[in-house]
């Protein structure tokens, strides 16, 4: 029997429903036993079967009707080709006395956990450096982690960490002759890089909390146990960092089991990279973990969304899934857009694993590696529709999805403050503005940190969390915390608590405006825009900020997204919601810095003067209409005194 389906391309593949077909991607190795049977047309990939039980066993061909037609594929995936499993030109050009690394190199270090850069400030020739972003499941780092990243960012660095969107530390500034120390130095205090960028999955987040309750420990546990599943496994990061040595931790059995197991043709057989392969994925992949109610992790941004589901005694029974979520975007092009993920199903708790695998085989087999604007996930979702991409999924996944679980609604939840963790200690959240860590706030986190000997954790909404306080400490600590301007929640304005922006100038290649170093004066503006209209301080907006449409700050989830589209110039962006649940939706193009009062200051006024019982923002310009906002400002006449 065989079952057909039509690929977005146009041609019908056959799948065998007796032996599974998987389809690897370019040139991944086969074993001797592996036949090569053609290639797909719109993922890119080589079409092969595993290895049946029996060695004698005949395997019948598959044909496609574009077989001996070349599929074009990018530069990147060319690259990662010849690679040697990431490794090569890397290996050589970090050997060279240059400053820099070549073309090929600049895409290989990203799988290692590093984008190179320079200062785009600098006139008279380019000052390369090197950032570098650890990968930290659920946020969760150290004592001794921290500490060497304060260390590393003094020693190697440009003095500051860098909390990122992701739960992340960034590093910037090294320098390439130091990469391998600074790179060794992460390695054996507790650390990785490995996979916080490139084209595989990205570091799994999770809420920050370190509460003792079982759906908390369980959502965490479950992002270490997929971010376990999905790290590369054929060593070249060990290789190139620490000369092969290796410093993994034991893995719980169930993910050897799920990464291993191939009934379902999931596997590249033989290879080093039994689910990645030579080629990886198209694109970057994100997977967030939850509990119903916390949005703290923005869910709906990332390729899957995981939430725990429990029963009524609080034991968690499995796990609603969501795909296709994804940020980024190209201005003018209307073909690339963001989106939020929907739900493709639940799985019961001992599957979520070999669930998430199939959804990540699905789109490494699938996702197009011609052009890298169309690379992520959301695009095979939005060209096959969620009933398709669930067929495909489930011949991986070998098992049909459940309909997902009725779930509370959501919210938003920084942490910010002490609370209870459940186990008799306490934890305090702390604000630090777009995740910036220097001065005199690095000193004195580094003291609290260090003398009371705390692990720490990086919230997705860039501030850290100090876990497992005993109630003695928490007087001192609170006072020299604050006398280095980290403030309890009351005293911090509510438009910077919820606040985002990402790092753009000087260092990031791609920024087109400001974003980090603007946001501070356009949280004040605001502030100020409110008090004049006569809003409360208590009030706010989820205000995000990007100096490109690449979205690192996922802006197009906010009420008010600025988007960089020019020097000084923002796209406005209307719409997201407090809760991180409704996508925005484009307002305006090309409003210069100087102009936000003349675009802002008309629609809070009329947020105050018409809004509905507890409407949010964004709840307002949504139902208002964008056609209705705009006669609203091009008619205001300033507000009553």
């Amino acid at each position: 029997m065989t079952t057909p389906f039509r690929s977005p391309a146009g041609a019908a593949t056959v799948f065998s429903t007796d032996q599974k077909i998987r389809v690897g991607s370019l040139n991944a190795l086969r074993s001797s036993r592996t036949v090569f049977l053609g290639r797909n047309v719109f993922g890119g990939g080589v079409h092969s079967l595993p290895p049946s039980s029996s060695s004698t066993s005949s395997i019948k061909a598959v044909s496609t009707t574009e077989a001996a037609k070349p599929t074009k594929r990018s530069k990147v995936e060319i690259i990662k080709e010849k690679s040697n499993f990431i490794r090569y030109p890397l290996n050589e050009e970090l050997l060279t006395e240059a400053p820099n690394v070549n073309e090929s190199a600049v895409q290989l270090i990203k799988f290692h956990g590093s984008y190179q850069q320079y200062n785009r400030e600098e006139r008279g020739g380019r000052s390369y450096s090197f950032m570098l972003r650890t990968k930290n499941p659920s946020g969760k780092v150290p004592n001794q982690l921290y500490l060497t990243m304060d260390d590393l960012a003094d020693e190697f660095g440009i003095g500051t960490l860098r909390l990122t969107t992701r739960q992340t530390f960034q590093l910037h500034g090294v320098l390439k002759h130091n990469l391998k120390t600074v790179m060794s130095s992460i390695i054996r205090n507790m650390g990785s890089t490995l996979g916080a960028c490139g084209d595989l999955n990205r570091n799994v987040l999770a809420p920050a909390a370190p509460y003792a309750k079982r759906e908390y420990l369980f959502a965490q546990e479950t992002a270490d146990n997929i971010a376990a599943l999905l790290s590369p496994q054929s060593g070249f990061y060990y290789d190139m960092w620490v000369d092969g040595e290796q410093f993994m931790t034991a893995e719980p059995p169930e993910v050897v089991e799920a990464r291993n197991d191939n009934s379902h043709g999931t596997n590249f057989v033989d290879s080093p990279e039994p689910i990645y392969g030579t080629q990886f994925l198209p694109r970057k992949f994100k997977i967030a973990v939850t509990v119903p109610t916390d949005n703290s992790v923005d869910l709906l941004t990332n390729d899957i969304g995981v939430v725990v589901v429990s029963d009524v005694n609080g034991e968690p029974q499995g796990f609603n899934i969501y795909v296709g979520g994804g940020m980024g975007r190209t201005h003018r092009m209307e073909s690339t857009f963001a989106r939020i993920a929907e739900p493709i199903g639940y799985v019961p708790k001992e599957d979520i694993l070999y669930a998430v695998k199939a959804i990540v085989v699905t789109q490494r087999e699938h996702g197009r590696r011609d052009d890298r604007k169309y690379s992520r996930m959301k695009y095979l979702l939005s060209s096959w529709g969620i009933e398709k991409f669930r067929d495909v999924v489930e011949q991986y996944y070998g098992k049909k999805f459940e309909a997902p679980r009725d779930l509370p609604e959501w919210e938003f939840k920084s942490y910010l403050g002490w609370h209870e963790q459940g186990d008799g200690a306490w934890f305090c959240g702390l604000h630090v503005d777009s995740g910036r860590v220097g001065g005199i706030m690095k000193k004195t986190l580094r003291e609290v940190i260090e003398k009371y000997k705390l692990d720490v954790r990086i919230t997705p909404n860039q501030n850290i969390v100090l876990c497992d306080i005993k109630s003695e400490w928490k007087r001192p600590i609170t006072t020299v915390l604050a006398q280095a301007g980290l403030l309890q929640p009351e005293f911090v304005d509510p438009l910077n608590q919820t606040a985002m922006a990402c790092p753009a100038f000087p260092l990031c290649p791609l920024a087109i405006t400001e974003a980090e170093r603007g946001i501070p004066s356009i949280l004040k503006r605001v502030r100020a825009m409110f008090e004049k209209v006569g809003l409360e301080y208590e009030e706010s907006v989820v205000v995000r900020v990007t100096g490109c449409p690449n979205g690192c700050a996922r802006p197009y989830m906010a009420e008010v997204g600025l988007v960089g589209d020019g020097p000084n110039s923002y796209q406005v962006w209307l719409g997201g919601t407090p809760n991180q649940t409704q996508i925005a939706r484009a307002f305006m193009d090309k409003v210069k810095i100087q102009d936000l009062e003349k675009v802002f200051e008309p629609l809070f006024y009329n947020w105050k003067l018409g809004r509905q019982a507890k409407e949010s923002f964004g709840e307002f310009t949504t139902r208002m209409g964008f056609e209705k906002l705009k006669e609203l400002i091009n008619t205001y006449e300033g507000s009553p005194q």
